[in-house]
């Protein structure tokens, strides 16, 4: 079966999508937003990392269905923009357009706060999320060398990316 159709197949409905929630993160939500870091990444945020965006100068929502994590992000105010710092969608359910919904929260949110721009930074391996980024309008600024960690105590570059609000 071609992976077109397979993806269209898990595509969640109308009904669905209309009955997730974007609710602020709240520390009874770490374990739930752990457990999703650590299945999607090599290299996840700690507790200390989310606890410390748990504060006004953050936007820290998930994406709930019931009771059932989706994903969630955090960006931090700056002048005029907002700096997308972490968005993740749980691996079940990536490739369903839960990412683009947050995307489009995060940027009405950003907007609301008076930002003109939205930064972020993606590792330059990450082709997958480079792609979603620049199908959502962000462009490539800039190439920040050497920084993420990468396995046997490398480094990885990051990709900085900017979009026009």
């Amino acid at each position: 079966m071609p992976s077109h159709s397979r993806s269209r197949q898990n595509q969640p409905t109308e009904q669905t999508r209309n009955a997730v929630s974007l609710l602020a993160m709240t520390r009874d939500d770490l374990d739930a937003v752990l457990a999703i870091e650590q299945a999607a990444y090599g290299h996840p945020w700690s507790r200390g990392n989310f606890q410390d965006s748990l504060n006004p100068l953050f936007h820290a929502q998930c994406l709930w269905l019931q009771d059932q994590l989706l994903g969630y992000f955090l960006a931090m105010r700056g002048f005029e923009e907002m700096h997308l710092l972490n968005i993740t969608v749980a691996p079940d359910h990536q490739g369903q357009g839960w990412g683009h919904m947050m995307l489009d929260a995060l940027t009405l949110m950003s907007r609301h706060a008076g930002a003109q721009w939205l930064w972020l930074e993606v590792r330059q391996s990450n082709q997958r999320a480079l792609q979603v980024y620049q199908r959502y309008g962000f462009n490539q600024v800039s190439i920040r060398k050497d920084y993420y960690p990468a396995d046997r105590q490398q480094r990885e570059h990051a990709v900085v990316m900017s979009l026009k609000l």
